[in-house]
């Protein structure tokens, strides 16, 4: 790829992610409001919401080998056009039980889709030695395009009297110029023809890693806020808040990680990573017994610093991309390690929640800090070829 067109595949890409990261950012403050408001939920209601919301995550490594047939650049368009559809008919038909359930899954099908090939075009796009800079420069965008987002839904509610259809309208067209700008991506690098899936011994560490990730993320994403909100009483602003404060760090935070990435290696980035989420886990599940006002303060900490830490994924797909016999195995393989996590991360709510209710919360933060553990072990064993 010449130094032109990388400049201009690198300008479409970054514009086509901070539009989807911007739609991301509205969506996921107005949904749970939008669920609420529209169909009253219960809360056993909304816990099985979840399961067709993230089942297409499971199924990653289906979607992806069925459309081997398409380039990378092709399949990102057509998630994007999936985003929108899920979108669009949310707004027009997502008063009804059937249509929102539908419309959803199709979102969720496009949003897990892009995740691997968003990560594979990223590392495409990046020179040797300088990948965690270039996925954290990214990933950046990204969060940065989230936050702007969450202001147009603060902003358009507060003082234009948005409803939700002009949210999920507005996301939509986001969804559509991002469809537009990938389809002119042209990177021949992504568009070798890949297998429609790859399994392979030498790949066992990152499964093994993958599979960790999927616990400690949805330990986290279940039960990090519920200790605010069910031990400590804090309204939903709060942890809104705390979310862009992490988003806001994130934006610079994301970068630097890269480049620890780059000059460090993954292994001692990984490693470091987990150490860091034992201590979070200690602050989640003991801050309780201290103070009220210092415990607030320490799990304010550890709500935006589990943040910031999901960011350490990009080291699992840089050790991924330094360990692949061949570039064409990346997307495939990435999109089997989505399907490995979600396969652990859909049954761990149920086991903590009995946890939970049975022993105290603390003994289900007990149990991230042994899965923590176990990231730090297997973390230490990896092992990469020296880049040419």
């Amino acid at each position: 790829m010449n130094p032109r067109s990388y400049r201009h595949n690198l300008v479409l890409f970054l514009c086509g992610a901070a539009l989807l990261g911007a739609a991301g950012g509205m969506y996921e403050t107005t949904f749970n409001n939008f669920i609420s408001d529209t169909f009253d939920l219960s809360a056993g209601a909304r816990g099985f919401l979840e399961f067709p919301r993230e089942l297409p995550g499971f199924l990653t490594a289906l979607f992806a080998g069925l459309l081997f047939f398409l380039a990378e650049t092709r399949i990102a368009a057509v998630c994007a056009l999936m985003i929108a559809g899920g979108f669009f008919g949310m707004a027009f038909l997502g008063d009804r039980w059937a249509g929102m359930l539908g419309f959803m899954i199709l979102w969720s099908v496009g949003m897990h889709l892009l995740m691997p090939i968003r990560s594979s075009l990223s590392l495409v796009l990046a020179e040797k030695g300088a990948r965690g800079k270039r996925l954290g420069q990214i990933r950046s965008v990204g969060i940065g395009a989230s936050v702007v987002g969450c202001g147009v839904v603060y902003i358009g509610m507060r003082f234009f009297g948005f409803d939700y259809r002009v949210i999920f309208v507005l996301a939509g067209i986001g969804a559509l110029v991002a469809l537009v700008l990938f389809a002119r991506m042209r990177m021949p690098g992504a568009h070798l023809a890949r297998p429609k899936f790859v399994l392979r011994k030498r790949y066992w560490l990152y499964y093994v890693l993958a599979a960790l990730f999927g616990a400690r993320k949805q330990i986290f994403i279940t039960f990090g806020p519920w200790v605010l909100v069910r031990i400590f009483d804090q309204e939903a602003y709060v942890l809104a808040q705390l979310w862009i404060a992490a988003s806001l760090i994130g934006i610079f935070f994301q970068p630097m990680l890269g480049h620890a990435i780059d000059r460090f290696g993954p292994r001692v980035v990984l490693m470091a990573d987990a150490v860091c989420i034992i201590a979070v886990c200690l602050g989640y599940g003991f801050s309780s017994r201290i103070g009220n006002g210092a415990a607030l303060w320490i799990l304010y900490a550890c709500f935006v610093g589990d943040q910031l830490l999901f960011g350490a994924n990009m080291a699992r797909e840089i050790y991924l991309a330094q360990l692949a016999e061949s570039r064409e195995h990346v997307a495939p393989t990435l999109s089997l390690g989505i399907s490995i996590n979600h396969a652990v991360s859909m049954s761990v709510p149920a086991v903590g929640g009995l946890i939970w209710m049975r022993f105290g919360h603390h003994w289900v933060f007990l149990g991230a800090a042994g899965v923590a553990m176990a990231m730090l072990f297997f973390s230490s064993l990896i092992r990469v070829p020296q880049e040419a």
